[in-house]
């Protein structure tokens, strides 16, 4: 501790030497080049590396050029202070080739809905490098070079082709949000105590939930016959399910498996312990204990599937989803009231569903 404290004593006096003979608008540039550093790197404080925009570098080039190069070798700078000297070449001889042709504008500005068809081709497609971007762009009749999608790619901060492929989770539901549900039990307690578990499934994309079944003995036997059942439903639908997700839990017997293997379905098994591989189907679960089970007494397993097929029509039918900008499962929304006298007049009445724990609102005839 004291052999710091004596080691950071010498070096800030040796620094408070350096500035003895510096003249305040030496000391004034130095605050200035160290004050624009802190902003750069606060601009990137997730970023990997650190980079310096054109903007960055014109400025810090112009400020510190007139220093000594005693002076810079002693600042805390970023890059070294042969990089600061490039940089002012560089502006300088910017500068001068504008001046010896002041008539030539030089190449044309690329079209800003160019530019922005570049990049959303580059988003929605992480396995496409600038050439076959390059390629569908003349695909949809637009002329541009390869060379001007790499560069608006490349000023966009867009990583390269095979830097952009690594596929996530939330990627992968992105993707195939059209062809996955997700699966779950849930338990809930009878008013006389007795446990009873509950499964359900619900759509990706469009969010529609099916209630499989509910049991106070999930065997084997009924698991697989639920999946049957499951899986026929899904075909009279005609529904094109490519994968299921659920969890580990031990009530999934392998029959569970195989049935929807054979149906052309890959189970997908969440990590151990980690709920937000399965987050749609666990926020239903928790809107459903909110807005029903934690409002209800449930009397025995036949209230128990009464009062979830009601809460399925609702949810299906009427309650409007955030998920898919509030749209509903299975009814359209109808087309916006643009007229006043219309506006003026509403009226509106109220549904009741389970004695009055789900409210419906529609217009009245």
């Amino acid at each position: 501790m004291l052999f710091r404290l004596a080691y950071l004593g010498v070096t800030n006096a040796l620094a408070l030497l350096r500035l003895l003979p510096m003249s305040d608008r030496d000391k004034d540039t130095e605050i200035l080049a160290l004050r624009h550093q802190i902003m750069v790197l606060q601009r990137q404080l997730h970023s990997d590396r650190v980079r310096f925009t054109p903007a960055d570098r014109a400025w810090l080039a112009v400020l510190l050029h007139p220093l000594p190069r005693g002076v810079l070798n002693h600042l805390r700078l970023l890059v070294s202070p042969d990089t600061v000297l490039r940089w002012h070449r560089d502006l300088i001889a910017r500068r001068h080739a504008r001046r010896s042709r002041p008539h030539q504008t030089g190449r044309p500005r690329t079209v800003r809905s160019v530019r922005r068809l570049v990049l959303r081709l580059a988003r929605e497609n992480s396995t496409w490098g600038y050439r076959r971007i390059h390629g569908e762009l003349l695909v949809l009749g637009v002329k541009v070079a390869a060379s001007t999608v790499w560069e608006i790619l490349h000023q966009a901060g867009v990583d390269p082709a095979p830097e952009r492929t690594t596929s996530t989770w939330a990627t992968f539901l992105r993707t195939q949000a059209q062809a996955v549900i997700a699966a779950d039990f849930f338990e809930t307690t009878t008013l006389t105590g007795a446990r009873l578990y509950v499964l359900a499934v619900i759509d990706h994309a469009t969010r529609r939930v099916r209630i499989l079944g509910a049991t106070a003995h999930p065997t084997a036997a009924w698991v697989a016959q639920i999946a049957r059942n499951l899986v026929m439903d899904l075909e009279d639908a005609g529904c094109p399910v490519k994968y299921l997700i659920r969890d580990r839990d031990g009530k999934y017997p392998a029959a569970f498996d195989t049935i929807l293997a054979d149906a052309g379905i890959t189970v997908v098994r969440t990590g151990v312990r980690i709920p937000r591989m399965n987050a749609i189907m666990e926020r239903w679960v928790r809107t459903s204990r909110r807005e029903l089970l934690d409002r209800t007494l449930i009397l025995n397993q036949r209230h128990l599937l009464h009062a979830l097929r009601e809460y399925e029509i609702f949810y299906n039918e009427h309650r409007p989803h955030q998920g898919i900008a509030n749209v509903r499962p299975l009814t359209p929304l109808p087309e916006p009231i643009t007229d006043p006298h219309r506006l003026d007049r509403l009226n509106i009445r109220r549904r009741d569903r389970l004695g009055g724990i789900l409210h419906e609102y529609e217009h009245a005839a």
